[in-house]
């Protein structure tokens, strides 16, 4: 299951949403300023990061730079707080499942929501016989 996480007024999570709707993805969706974060759930999402709070902090935001705070000097318990006030420094959307987590809306990360099974059967359907080829096949050879 995918957990989505955004904002009302959000672009990217509008198209994120959208994309998880077309593809049939099931989804359960956060808007993190009408629910309230756990403390587990943020230090999971902060686990979940491969660059730390870099991937998921907005510290251009006016949130964050209303703090006049270095998000390096924070401990973790205060960033979870901060976090739990001001939901907005967060980026978004947030999407995580059990093998995959994607920060913003991206046309080709996205795609890594997609079990791994699923995209080698698509990958494998997609062959000269098929109709579709023309078109499908030629984006692959354009892709790689």
């Amino acid at each position: 299951m995918i957990i989505l996480y955004t904002s009302p007024g959000c672009a990217s999570c509008r198209k994120a949403k959208q994309w998880l709707k077309d593809n049939d993805m099931k989804f359960i969706e956060k808007n993190i300023f009408t629910t309230l974060l756990k403390e587990d759930e943020i230090k999971y999402l902060l686990q979940r990061t491969e660059n730390g709070t870099e991937d998921i902090i907005s510290t251009r935001s006016k949130a964050f730079q209303e703090l006049h705070r270095d998000v390096d000097d924070l401990s973790v318990k205060e960033l979870v707080s901060i976090i739990q006030k001001n939901p907005s420094i967060l980026k978004r959307p947030i999407m995580i499942n059990e093998n995959s987590f994607v920060v913003g809306y991206d046309d080709d990360e996205i795609t890594a929501l997609v079990p791994a099974k699923l995209r080698l059967t698509a990958e494998k359907a997609c062959n000269p016989s098929c109709a579709n080829y023309p078109i499908c096949g030629k984006v692959r050879e354009e892709a790689a």
